[in-house]
């Protein structure tokens, strides 16, 4: 992971300085790039959510190899990580690498470690095609997400998503607003419950939604029949001073917990995070900037190192919390 991340460095110069701890600091405001929006508060937040979690420790009982594996939309992964949605390597990442390679080597090195890549939308159209093209190499492993586009734009996206023989299809209305399609001559707009009730009824693949910060919208998503949520400020790239999702995370759970699937993304970089992630509620978790860098600097081979280290940090923290089972988290492993 060292000599991946340093290649990362280099090829990203000037977008992502590969921090030894990636927590918004440094990138607060480079939007374009890989940083937070305005003062970086919403990313920063994220990460430092998470770091005031502490775990109960326990070790008198008999859990020495515990199950990472979850059941989740229709699908058996073998680690409850997925990757992020992100795209756009040539303005937020410095173009190192081309979409195509970054995409493939994410949905790929995903697959390879029995999970499944996002891939994302955006401006110019080769960021969903390379993304599409990718999942139907794949088999159909793979989840794409679009945003809040007009209708004829987003129903054609859905088509395209299906024919990539994708199961699952996501919707990030979190990018709402996004500062980089706005100057693009892209806006995208909000949408309310019974628009997302009327895109859902037009699709036999299972739909997520995408940026839920509060219960009541949590609520709204299921009213709209989304199959999952994904609990996300979308990296604290769109809204600046939002709290972390790990503040928030446990009360959108409360709220909803048996009638979809509940994910979450925001600050995670270790498998440790992934393990708070599911003691709040979550099922599974997304990870954004660890994994990009990872695509960046070994491509397939990067993030299937990535994704090994997570579930080796995963495990041990779930022998050293009495967790036996991923899909069986309890919130008492947390200190309240």
């Amino acid at each position: 992971m060292k000599e991946i991340k340093d290649t990362a460095r280099e090829l990203m110069k000037g977008y992502c300085r590969v921090c030894r701890v990636c927590d918004g600091k440094a990138c607060a405001g480079e939007v374009p790039g890989m940083g937070g929006l305005g003062t970086g508060s919403a990313f920063q937040s994220n990460v430092t959510a998470l770091a005031e979690k502490q775990f109960n420790m326990r070790l008198l009982h008999e859990v020495t190899e515990p199950d990472t594996s979850v059941e989740m939309l229709g699908q058996t992964l073998d680690i409850p990580v997925l990757a992020a949605p992100i795209g756009g390597v040539s303005f937020n990442m410095g173009g190192g690498v081309s979409e195509g390679e970054y995409i493939r080597a994410v949905v790929n090195g995903c697959k390879a470690e029995g999970t499944l890549g996002c891939v994302g939308d955006g401006v110019p159209p080769f960021i969903h095609e390379e993304g599409y093209a990718a999942i139907a190499e794949a088999g159909g492993a793979g989840i794409p997400f679009i945003k809040p586009w007009e209708d004829e734009e987003l129903y054609e996206k859905m088509r395209k998503a299906a024919d990539a023989g994708a199961s699952i299809v996501g919707m990030d209305v979190d990018a709402a607003g996004l500062i980089t399609l706005r100057k693009m001559g892209r806006p995208v707009s909000p949408k309310p419950a019974h628009e997302l009730r009327k895109i859902r009824e037009t699709t036999s693949m299972r739909f997520i939604i995408k940026g839920v910060m509060t219960p009541d919208e949590a609520k709204l998503a299921v009213e709209a029949g989304a199959d999952g949520i994904v609990v996300s400020n979308h990296g604290g790239r769109v809204l600046d001073h939002t709290p972390g999702v790990a503040e928030i995370l446990a009360g959108v759970a409360d709220a909803v917990q048996g009638q979809t699937a509940i994910l979450a993304d925001g600050g995670v970089r270790t498998g440790g995070d992934v393990l708070k992630m599911l003691a709040l509620g979550a099922e599974a978790v997304m990870v954004g900037r660890p994994i990009s860098i990872a695509a960046v600097g070994g491509l397939e081979d990067g993030v299937r190192a990535a994704l090994q280290q997570m579930r080796t940090e995963l495990k041990q923290a779930m022998v050293l919390t009495g967790t036996a089972r991923a899909s069986a988290v309890q919130p008492q492993i947390l200190h309240s």
